[in-house]
């Protein structure tokens, strides 16, 4: 039960900071696509809904090195997150990788400093 309530804890934080890095790209870089806050919410939300739940329960069960998990885990949701922004955002497929990589990127290098119990 300990893993699942740090699993949701995890899913929190990760809306939380994907969220937030996604409405400061739109409204601070990409102010001219003009994309309304309903949408930005909700695709932070589905972002993380869509990967992390196979990151944290599927993907163990497959790749036992934690550098390997690590790896993997990252570029997946990577390319997975920037197909949902593309579909939701409109924004062009490498701009949707880029803000992909962005958001996932400040979310993992917020949770190094972060650990669970």
């Amino acid at each position: 039960m300990e893993y699942e309530i740090n699993f949701l804890k995890a899913l929190l934080l990760t809306i939380t900071i994907e969220t937030t890095v996604l409405f400061l790209l739109f409204k601070v870089f990409y102010k001219t696509l003009n994309r309304s806050n309903w949408i930005l919410l909700l695709t932070g939300i589905l972002t993380t809904f869509a990967t992390l739940p196979y990151l944290w329960f599927i993907l163990p069960l497959f790749i036992h090195a934690k550098l390997g998990y690590v790896v993997v885990s990252e570029l997946s949701a990577i390319v997975a997150e920037s197909v949902i922004i593309l579909g939701l955002l409109r924004t062009g497929y490498s701009k949707a990788l880029l803000i992909s990589l962005i958001c996932n990127g400040s979310s993992y290098l917020i949770g190094l400093f972060i650990s669970f119990p």
